[in-house]
């Protein structure tokens, strides 16, 4: 088995790709017609956005996420964490947690996108 992708429930696909653009450099490798549907360029493993509209058409009822209780997170590795976040805050990213050293030598800060899903900017974990 092959983990494929992760979808995350938004209020407006083509807004959130814009930001994950803009925030982390990442492009739109589709986009559905109805802009209810689209994915971004993230290698092996898609990051893709649906709208809440459509999933609730479909007879699934998302809430929308809340970072201050998150159930979950995304986490984009870079070497560079203080760039990366002033990337994310200058393209609208909410700040949630500044740059901190982690006890396992990983450097991490926490920023929240325009609908409130929790996103870990990060440099790799050393084995």
């Amino acid at each position: 088995m092959q983990f494929g992708y992760t979808i995350l429930y938004v209020e407006d696909v083509r807004r959130s790709l814009a930001f994950y653009e803009r925030a982390f450099g990442l492009g739109t490798a589709f986009l559905h017609e109805s802009g209810d549907f689209g994915q971004l360029a993230t290698g092996a493993t898609a990051l893709a956005f649906s709208s809440r509209r459509l999933m609730a058409e479909l007879g699934k009822h998302p809430a929308a996420p809340d970072a201050a209780h998150p159930s979950g997170e995304i986490a984009f590795v870079t070497p560079d964490v203080p760039a990366a976040l002033a990337r994310a805050l200058a393209a609208g990213a909410t700040p949630v947690q500044d740059v901190q050293d982690m006890p396992w030598g990983q450097t991490v800060a926490y920023v929240a996108d325009p609908d409130g899903f929790l996103v870990e900017l990060c440099t790799p974990v050393q084995p």
